[in-house]
């Protein structure tokens, strides 16, 4: 993490445990459950020299992964059926859980934590590392699984 970053800079990050966030206040959310989440989250990071914007990693029930993005952003965007998205709209509220930058947080933790203010994942980014990893690349896989069992 960003040596310069406190958490008086990132008023939406709690001082110590847990808190829950109300979505499209200071961000946006998408979440990605399971192994899914994880492999996304690694190819944002891998399309941005390892600083993707602040991702939250959950480590039990739905093992969700938390892609925050800016307030506002996926209100509009069409998203893949795996995304599952958290923001402002409509007549149900929606909050996203947000650990404190240290100390016991259990079950959850910064995949990557945010390193400046104003500064989330990119949506379109976000989008297509949905696409790529759980689109593109299975229908690769299935492509060339069946192309090996033809010849």
């Amino acid at each position: 993490m960003n040596a310069s970053i406190r958490r008086g800079e990132l008023g939406w990050v709690p001082a110590s445990g847990i808190q829950l966030r109300k979505a499209g206040v200071q961000f946006d959310a998408v979440r990605v459950d399971g192994d899914d989440g994880r492999r996304v989250a690694g190819c944002l990071e891998r399309m941005t020299n390892g600083d993707p914007g602040p991702i939250v990693a959950e480590g039990n029930g739905r093992r969700g992964t938390y892609f925050l993005l800016p307030p506002g952003s996926t209100v509009r965007n069409r998203w893949p059926a795996a995304a599952v998205r958290f923001n402002g709209a409509g007549p149900e509220r929606s909050y996203v859980p947000v650990p404190a930058l240290a100390g016991d947080t259990w079950p959850l933790s910064w995949l990557c934590p945010p390193t400046e203010p104003g500064r989330f994942v990119h949506p379109l980014l976000l989008c297509n590392a949905i696409v790529a990893v759980l689109v593109v690349a299975p229908a690769a896989e299935e492509y060339v699984r069946r192309a090996a069992g033809a010849g």
